[in-house]
């Protein structure tokens, strides 16, 4: 399975310009220092004890902290004759997304694959299909690279963890050669529009588009069903399917290392997340 990724909409000139501002503040040291050290106080701190920590004049202290606050990094607040100094939590999101689209990680992602082939039937799962469901799960496992199980799980168990309404199989010639299904990631009513998701496409039907018009299915049922959240975990070694979620909107949200031992050693996961129309 294979995808082109869409072409990255030009970044306006304001966008530029704002960003330009974040950066250009933080390319002074004592200002990152500053910065650091109100972010990681946990409680507003005064202009002296920022000066007392960083070994400086109160002026220059109270130079660069003005700095920061006029471009939003930090808030002020008089207290009688003290200056107390917090961070503005909005820092914790719009840094690494500014850093993000401006090399080009975030960009207008795409609703789902296109060029669907036309041989491809997606429908819902029925009672019917279980045995090639587990027969391609199976298949699935036998790569090494597609899932932490080692063996495939029982039915009444894959049934009553799916979720009823998002659970799908792709046919060939009336033949179930794939499956994707979404699970709850949460049993907490907050999280009810999240979603953990699977795509699976047994051999010898893989690299025919089977996956991409299981993954279309999957994420335009949900974007209509009310799932505001798709989230997945892939092994790096599974580009294909990595890129396959790519094309479908989710984006890399990160890697995490070391998280399980599968078949005797640590494996590392790609964490993808697509945010719906609901959100």
């Amino acid at each position: 399975m294979t995808s082109t990724a869409p072409a990255a909409a030009a970044l306006t000139a304001a966008d530029a310009a704002t960003y330009a501002d974040w950066f250009g503040c933080l390319a002074e040291p004592t200002r990152v220092r500053l910065l650091h050290l109100v972010a990681t106080a946990g409680r507003p701190v005064t202009v002296g004890e920022l000066t007392e920590q960083l070994g400086i004049s109160q002026s220059t202290c109270s130079h660069h902290v003005r700095k920061l606050a006029d471009i939003g990094f930090v808030l002020l607040r008089k207290e009688g004759t003290a200056t107390l100094v917090t961070v503005n939590a909005d820092c914790c999101t719009g840094l690494p997304n500014a850093a993000d689209v401006v090399m080009g990680v975030l960009a207008p992602r795409p609703c789902c694959p296109a060029d669907l082939p036309v041989d491809v039937h997606v429908r819902a799962l029925e009672p019917r299909d279980w045995t090639a469901v587990r027969r391609v799960y199976a298949e699935g496992i036998a790569t090494g690279d597609a899932t932490f199980e080692t063996e495939v799980p029982a039915r009444r168990t894959l049934d009553a963890t799916w979720l009823p309404e998002h659970r799908w199989v792709a046919e060939v010639d009336g033949r179930v050669v794939g499956w994707a299904a979404a699970s709850p990631a949460s049993a907490r009513e907050c999280y009810s529009g999240v979603a953990e998701t699977s795509v699976y496409v047994g051999e010898g039907s893989r690299g025919r588009g089977v996956g991409k018009s299981l993954l279309h299915k999957q994420v335009t049922a949900a974007d209509a069903g009310g799932l505001w959240t798709l989230q997945t975990s892939i092994f790096p070694e599974n580009r294909a399917s990595v890129g396959l979620h790519h094309s479908a909107g989710f984006r890399t949200l990160g890697v995490r290392e070391r998280v399980a031992r599968h078949r005797g050693r640590w494996r590392d996961t790609v964490f993808l997340e697509r945010r719906g129309g609901a959100s």
